[in-house]
């Protein structure tokens, strides 16, 4: 695709010698001859990059350039000059300018500016690319009560400095919470840099977090910088921190107290500046009472907290969540968009959930692949999600048991259990419903062997 450059200059001798130039290299060139002009033009043509004379009559220079990045502050601009000082060449950098040539201007010089600046430019573009597929794949779904109030907490936390400890189950989303906060934060520029807690062993934690210098141990061949150097000016995030060993949080609680350490075989103590989010699926206060966990540690990272609920409390949002993984999935799988039923999502949303919306996504994933036609219907959801077959298939087991009494305890033992999880094994709840004692109840689940069912 051609790149389009504007060449603005009240000389017309200028204008048409880089006109020939740019044109042989390839280029589409649109002229200005003065800054008012340029600014029009812009408007009109939209170019790839601006060629900007200092020296004009009317608007000179400078003040063209500060416009044009008032209006387009991602187009690259190149200044020219005839009598170019420092100073001015200073004060064009400062305002955005990409480069600034002297004139006479050297051909080979003035190619490579260009180049230069074009393929800046492309690079820009790519990062905002980057950047918001970053943002959508950070994205929380969801409008159920609980995820409001999340996003709500979210909206007031993130502008600050605040340490968060984010409390969720397996799955519920804690990392994207922990992104989101980064990303809505002053530091959004600035690195996110990622602990996982559990995964680091006693012996090596020191290397991970504070970096090493060369030579401090045997395969330390080159000089490294840990978690809490790269993370400088932006976020470090402590997944699964209640995993972390009792060495190891002593270690980190130092360094989060101080803002500063020694690199592994170093002696020069450096100063960090970081905010910290960490994430847990365990009670930190449990750990705490229990002496798994360091109370003062608990105490540091406990100033803002803020839960992550489980899916079963957000069962609202299951379409929307199926929506969005079905797209996603679309595209990273190469496969056909398939839609969900009426039916299927109101069984989907009947279902427990005990792994969470990590557990949705795999299902879906799964429907995308497997299940036959454009629709996803009742019968290609598989056991357990699909309960309403499991009582289906009870009931004709009653139907084909070989006497009457048979039949009548097949049925029976069916119906309980459908009602048991009906009632998410509420033994009050379910005796209520079908109008027997709460102890005759209590049987009939000994009897037919319901005890151990999960519901």
């Amino acid at each position: 695709m051609s790149r389009t450059i504007l060449i603005v200059d009240d000389e017309e001798d200028i204008i048409e010698s880089l006109k020939g130039i740019f044109g042989d290299e390839g280029y589409d060139v649109v002229a200005a001859g003065s800054g008012v002009e340029a600014l029009g033009k812009i408007e009109i043509s939209m170019p790839d990059l601006v060629l900007l004379d200092i020296w004009m009559p009317e608007m000179d220079g400078i003040e063209t350039l500060t416009r044009i990045k008032e209006a387009y502050p991602y187009l690259q601009v190149i200044m020219m000059s005839g009598h170019g000082t420092i100073e001015t060449a200073v004060k064009a950098t400062k305002q955005g300018a990409y480069d600034f040539v002297e004139k006479p201007l050297s051909l080979d010089k003035l190619l490579v500016a260009v180049n230069n600046a074009l393929e800046h430019s492309r690079l820009e573009q790519e990062i905002g690319l980057l950047r918001k597929r970053d943002e959508s794949k950070y994205h929380i779904t969801g409008n159920s009560e609980a995820i409001v109030q999340l996003k709500e907490q979210i909206r007031i936390v993130a502008p600050t400095n605040a340490w968060v400890l984010i409390m969720g189950e397996n799955g519920t989303g804690k990392e994207l919470v922990a992104h989101t906060i980064h990303r809505f934060s002053r530091r959004s520029r600035k690195p996110l840099v990622e602990v996982n807690c559990a995964a680091i062993p006693d012996d090596l934690i020191e290397s991970e977090l504070f970096g090493h210098e060369k030579g401090a141990f045997t395969g330390a061949t080159t000089m490294k910088k840990g978690k809490f150097d790269l993370a400088h000016e932006g976020t470090i995030f402590l997944d699964e921190i209640g995993d972390m060993s009792l060495k190891a949080q002593s270690k980190t609680l130092r360094i989060l107290q101080e803002q500063k350490f020694e690199r592994v075989g170093g002696t020069k103590t450096i100063k960090v500046d970081v905010r910290v989010l960490a994430a847990t699926n365990k009670n930190l206060e449990d750990e705490r009472a229990r002496g798994a966990f360091r109370e003062d540690l608990y105490f540091r990272l406990n100033v803002i907290p803020m839960r992550v609920p489980p899916l079963r409390e957000r069962i609202a949002d299951v379409p929307e969540l199926i929506d969005e993984f079905v797209a996603e999935l679309a595209m990273e799988a190469n496969v056909q968009p398939k839609e969900f039923s009426e039916e299927a999502l109101r069984i989907l949303k009947g279902y427990e959930w005990p792994g969470n919306v990590r557990e949705l996504r795999n299902l879906v994933e799964r429907l995308m692949i497997m299940s036959a036609g454009p629709v996803v219907r009742p019968e290609d959801l598989p056991q357990p999600y699909n309960r309403e077959a499991e009582s289906r298939s009870g009931l004709i087991e009653a139907a084909a048991a070989g006497s009457l009494k048979e039949a009548r305890a097949s049925f029976e033992r069916a119906y309980i259990e459908q009602k048991l999880r009906e009632f998410k094994g509420n033994i009050s709840h379910t005796a209520d419903a079908i109008g027997i004692e709460r102890s005759n109840l209590h049987r009939k689940i000994k009897a037919y062997g319901l005890e151990g069912v999960k519901y």
